[in-house]
């Protein structure tokens, strides 16, 4: 009877953990809360690995934010938000996401890796996303051309750099100041 019941829990477990990974949703509702906690260790394992380079220079951006506005992070607020269904196609899904007081939405990506749902915030999934808000907005298709073309040059390691000797600098005059 103990190697059924212990049998039962594994399998149970097992299947709650797949759930989780198998419910794009409910992936992004777990990195967004990772986000607002800072725990950017989390957030990591919950995006793709492509994501790198845009989650590096997000921990940054926090850690600048944590100095000029510590609320930045409330943007990633669960209780903020109203999240669609999830729309999947393949390897690929959509959750539309609300954000309930500006009424603002952006379609979320996620992609399948080893099996496993994973946010997408690499550089095209973001450009596209800016890209669709802009269009909502009216910007028209030239000037969107050339944005592409512009920040088709970035580079995010070099952004990195730049990112970090601009907190060193800030640092800097921060300890001049006190």
């Amino acid at each position: 009877m103990f190697l059924v019941v212990v049998a039962f829990s594994a399998i149970y477990i097992s299947s709650c953990n797949n759930a989780k990974s198998s419910d794009p949703k409910v992936v992004l509702t777990s990195f967004f809360d990772a986000m607002s906690k800072k725990d950017m260790a989390s957030a990591r394992k919950l995006a793709t690995a492509d994501s790198k380079g845009m989650l590096d220079m997000m921990e940054m951006g926090i850690k600048m934010a944590e100095n000029s506005d510590p609320k930045a992070m409330e943007k990633f607020d669960n209780s903020r938000m109203e999240m669609g269904e999830a729309k999947i196609s393949g390897d690929q899904a959509t959750v539309n996401v609300k954000e309930k007081n500006s009424g603002e939405s952006v379609d979320f990506v996620l992609k399948k890796e080893g099996g496993d749902w994973k946010v997408a915030m690499d550089m095209a999934t973001l450009m596209n996303i800016g890209m669709q808000k802009m269009k909502e907005k009216g910007v028209s298709d030239t000037d969107m051309d050339s944005l592409r073309n512009e920040l088709k040059n970035i580079n995010p390691d070099s952004l990195k750099e730049l990112m970090n000797k601009g907190m060193q600098t800030l640092d800097s005059l921060k300890k001049k100041m006190n």
